[in-house]
């Protein structure tokens, strides 16, 4: 596919600044640009790229002031970001296979019905008392338990894995080797060893929900663990029994979330940031990468650190740590000129 980039600026109510004919038939990054590539520029310390970029377009803000000749052809677009991943989008509807039909094998228990419009690959499990949504997408080696409940227009890619009674709901995006409704942790200590606490709840996860590669979100023991609408759980995240995360949420590779814990809407987890049992973690709180949370967390705290603490404190304490040595230097300094003055 090739447009111009009047074309393109058409389509993100774009302003173009240079050669607007200039085609355009692929993406790339700003510092990798190429002829026929369109790159963006959002993040100010790549601003050096874009007075050396291959690139036949660049997506810029529009208060963007050039301060050397650019040899790119600009369209200014409010948030270059967003609008890039408008782009993407609109490309991927357009490239992205949508298979259609249910192959064989599968097991399909009786009685559950498959949509005209819904996509069933092969091998995959399809337990009793299914519900499939329209236009569901359920590829190869997908299991679902008895009961479950799939939204329109989700898609559990291959290897999905969705335990008895979970909900999940619509335009969900489940990525290989999720899995839903496994046995939260529980143990209780009898006689010398551990019995089982039996997990009878379930998991719910609301619309427009994406879960990474390789992430479990565990069943409750009683009730359910909640996922919000809209949350968005990046590769290898453990979410665990009762767990309660509100809408709008983002967490990052390899975070984990131990029992009963709520974390609030519209937060950002960095990558393996770990947070304890039973805490409450408000709207909006910011926690940085490899962060650990013992207790609550306030709305709108800006967190770092393990135990995590006001992100400012813990950057005037990290510019103290590196003073250190010379401090120490200094100590020892004095300790020997005061040891002189004694004699």
């Amino acid at each position: 596919m090739e447009f111009s980039a009047e074309q393109i600026a058409g389509l993100v109510n774009g302003c173009v600044e240079g050669d607007g004919s200039v085609k355009i038939s692929t993406f790339a990054k700003i510092e990798e640009g190429h002829e026929g590539a369109i790159s963006f520029l959002a993040n100010p310390k790549y601003t050096q790229y874009i007075y050396t970029t291959k690139s036949s377009a660049v997506l810029v803000a529009r208060d963007f002031v050039p301060e050397h000749p650019v040899s790119a052809t600009l369209i200014r677009v409010d948030d270059p970001y967003a609008t890039v991943a408008n782009l993407l989008k609109m490309v991927s509807e357009m490239m992205v296979p949508k298979p259609v039909g249910i192959e064989q094998p599968v097991y399909l228990s009786a009685g559950v019905e498959v949509p005209d419009d819904a996509y069933v690959g092969a091998f995959a499990y399809i337990g009793k008392g299914v519900k499939l949504g329209k236009g569901v997408k359920i590829y190869p080696h997908v299991y679902l338990g008895d009961g479950v409940e799939v939204g329109d227009g989700t898609i559990l890619y291959s290897g999905v894995k969705v335990y008895y009674g979970c909900k999940i709901g619509s335009r969900c995006i489940l990525h290989s080797g999720a899995v839903i409704g496994g046995d939260g942790f529980g143990f209780a200590p009898v006689d010398g060893h551990y019995e089982k606490i039996p997990q009878i709840g379930n998991v719910v996860i609301e619309d427009d929900v994406e879960i990474g590669a390789n992430t479990t979100v565990d069943r409750a023991m009683m009730g359910c663990t909640r996922i919000g609408k809209g949350v968005k759980l990046d590769n290898l995240i453990m979410i665990a029994h009762n767990c309660q995360v509100g809408e709008s949420t983002v967490m990052a590779a390899q975070a984990g979330v131990a029992g009963s814990t709520k974390v609030g809407k519209h937060c950002m987890i960095g990558g393996q940031v770990g947070l304890a049992g039973h805490i409450h973690v408000g709207d909006g709180a910011e926690i940085a990468a490899q962060s650990g949370m013992h207790k609550d967390v306030a709305p709108n705290a800006r967190l770092f650190g393990s135990p995590a603490m006001d992100l400012r404190e813990y950057g005037r304490q990290a510019l103290n740590i590196r003073k250190l040595p010379d401090l120490y230097s200094k100590v020892k300094e004095l300790e020997r000129t005061v040891a002189e003055l004694k004699k």
